[in-house]
Order: C-alpha cells, then sequence, then structure tokens
C-alpha cells in the first residue's frame, strides 16, 4: 500500500483514545497542526522511547500549535497502561482493525528474525491546520523522534 500524496488532506480518521473516547482528525482542523505517528506495540522499549520523547516535548509541541497522536493496533486497554505506566501527556489510539494504518500506507510487510509477517511499519505523518499532509518520516529513529518533527515543524510549518 502507498501513502497517501503529500499536499492533499489527509485520509479521515476517528478512533478510541485510552479512554474509549472518540478522536477525529477534523477536530483540530483549523487549530493545530498534527503529528499522527503509527508505532508497533505500546509496552515495548522502542515505543516506551518514542513515547517518552514525545511525553518529555510535550509544552515544545504545544508552543508549536501541534497535537501529537499515538495509533497502534493494540486494545484501549492496553493503551491505558501504556499511559498509566510512563506517565504519557498526549492521547494514544485504537486502531485494531487497522484500517487507518492502510489508509495511511503504514501495515505491510514486516520481517523479524527470519519471519514475515503483516504489521504496522512505524510512520508519522505531519498534517497542517488545513488538514493537509505536509511531510511522511518512514526512517524513524525512536531515540530522536520528538527533536526529528519538532525541527521539520520549525524549519517548515512556523
Amino acid at each position: 500500500m502507498a501513502f497517501p500524496k503529500i499536499g492533499n488532506l489527509a485520509p479521515v480518521f476517528t478512533l478510541p483514545n485510552q479512554k474509549g473516547e472518540k478522536v477525529a482528525l477534523k477536530d483540530f482542523r483549523g487549530e493545530r497542526n498534527v503529528v499522527l505517528y503509527f508505532y508497533p506495540k505500546a509496552l515495548t522499549p522502542g515505543c516506551t522511547t518514542q513515547a517518552c520523547g514525545i511525553r518529555d516535548s510535550a509544552a515544545e509541541f504545544d508552543k508549536r500549535d501541534t497535537v501529537v497522536l499515538g495509533v497502534s493496533p493494540d486494545p484501549v486497554a492496553r493503551l491505558q497502561k501504556f499511559i498509566e505506566k510512563h506517565a504519557l501527556n498526549f492521547d494514544l489510539l485504537a486502531d485494531e482493525d487497522h484500517k487507518i494504518a492502510d489508509k495511511y500506507g503504514c501495515w505491510g510487510l514486516k520481517k523479524f528474525m527470519g519471519k514475515e509477517y503483516m504489521g504496522l511499519l512505524r510512520t508519522t505523518f505531519i498534517i497542517d491546520k488545513n488538514g493537509r499532509l505536509q511531510h511522511i518520516i518512514d526512517k524513524v529513529k525512536t531515540k530522536t523522534h520528538h527533536d526529528d518533527v519538532l525541527q521539520w515543524i520549525d524549519k517548515n510549518l512556523i
């Protein structure tokens, strides 16, 4: 599956967050940029490193009128455990049937220890206040993800 085209409106979505509340892309239109990042599995080392970097940079995202939403195929209950265990301060969204990951082109073939399987490909999408897709990061470095995203926003959206 291919990524959506940069410059086009980002694919719409409505997903439950860690509390089971519905969160939609349209909720932020005209008000906030959206960093939509897809990660494979809550409470795993790489995903925790990535989420904690975002948590610790919350004030920086806020200064840039930017909301961060993490999306994974985890159920709502697991997302809530992830939030509680690591004091995360942003919404995580449950895409259990991976329909939104499919729309964004980040559900695909993965390889691990010689085995191939379908799974979520760690990918970040930066969407402007008008709902247009501005940037895609498909080679995410979990340790520097938050800084990489903030630097891109500073150079291109501010």
